[in-house]
């Protein structure tokens, strides 16, 4: 059952910010959350997100045990820059290069190979990532105020829909959950476009916000 969780019985843990212009001090808790491994659930453009550390494997498998999710299913990541990107992929060639700077930030995730290190968590052992630099300006606050990469993955259960608007966020993600941003009703629709450019030419795996169009003009 998912259980849509009352304001008043997370108060302490439930943070209301300005969607375009987030509150420093609540970001800073987040990030120190995050960074000392907890979850937090955050705005991005379209869906709440479920925020942690994608660099600690425990932290990953905390997101993965809320969601009740496969291990066999990746979850993107969101990064600060291009030297993010760098750490984390083995690779970028030239024709991915014109997509991220035409398309980030936000709503185009790449999946590139990952480099050796990252948690195998993150990649549903697949050797994959998927990456984006967040539209979203909480979501981008978060990230660069955590200084290092965050997961992106919708906050819901497995097999039940994200949600835009808190009211529908399931009272087991509330509750495992050490912080809550609220940063109003968001745009919901179509998540990120999702593009697999591990293989030549690169695929798309989901048509979302990004058309498929859009993607091959500049392919």
């Amino acid at each position: 059952m998912n259980k849509r969780p009352t304001r008043s019985s997370i108060t302490d843990k439930w943070q209301q910010v300005d969607a375009s212009n987030p509150d420093a001090a609540a970001i800073d808790q987040a990030a120190a959350i995050i960074r000392r491994g907890g979850v937090v659930v955050f705005p991005t453009r379209g869906l709440y997100g479920l925020g942690a550390d994608a660099l600690n494997p425990e932290a990953v498998d905390r997101v993965f045990r809320i969601k009740q999710r496969s291990a066999e299913k990746p979850i993107s990541v969101l990064i600060r820059d291009l030297q993010d990107l760098a750490d984390l992929v083995k690779a970028v060639d030239s024709s991915v290069k014109r997509l991220i700077d035409h398309f980030w930030p936000g709503k185009l995730t790449i999946i590139l190979e990952a480099a050796e290190g990252v948690p195998q968590g993150l990649t549903g052992g697949s050797g994959k990532l998927g990456l984006r630099i967040p539209g979203h300006p909480v979501a981008r606050a978060l990230v660069n105020a955590v200084g290092r990469p965050i997961t992106a993955t919708s906050a819901n259960l497995s097999g039940v829909p994200g949600c835009s608007d808190l009211a529908d966020l399931s009272e087991r993600v509330a509750c495992e959950a050490e912080m809550i941003i609220d940063a109003g009703q968001l745009e919901g629709g179509r998540g990120s476009t999702v593009i697999d450019a591990t293989v030549s030419p690169p695929v798309i795996l989901r048509e979302g916000a990004v058309s498929a169009e859009a993607i091959q003009s500049f392919g």
